[in-house]
């Protein structure tokens, strides 16, 4: 019984363990299942980076008030957060890493960077 190759299926000569013709059969199927596996979380990634960018771009200074629909519109996904911080008011930011909104009255965000004061301890990873 001739055994092939799990990526080519080429016939394998050697070790009866042996599952590829060569180093570079095995890494290209080892890459491709790991491909497979990742997907979701290069998707997530791809999404917290947009969200962080977008962020960015509307708090220049470190404070801003803006409407939701603006965020929208740039492909904010809001589904998406790396983590929050809850006030001493019960407020509850939601971070993409360094930049944070808290949802305001009348489809308004207000966006603020990460202060000194929001020690990691504090951080609500949900």
């Amino acid at each position: 019984m001739t055994r092939k190759c799990l990526n080519c299926g080429e016939p394998i000569q050697g070790r009866t363990d042996k599952k590829f013709c060569s180093y570079q059969c095995r890494n290209i199927y080892n890459n491709k299942i790991k491909r497979e596996h990742e997907k979701i979380i290069l998707e997530i990634n791809k999404a917290l980076r947009k969200n962080r960018s977008i962020l960015k771009l509307f708090s220049p200074e470190g404070k801003t008030t803006i409407r939701k629909e603006y965020l929208e519109k740039l492909g904010f996904d809001f589904r998406y957060h790396t983590h929050t911080f809850k006030t001493k008011n019960n407020n509850t930011y939601k971070f993409c890493y360094e930049f944070g909104y808290l949802t305001l009255e009348n489809n308004k965000l207000l966006i603020v960077n990460w202060q000194p004061y929001m020690e990691k301890d504090k951080f609500d990873n949900s």
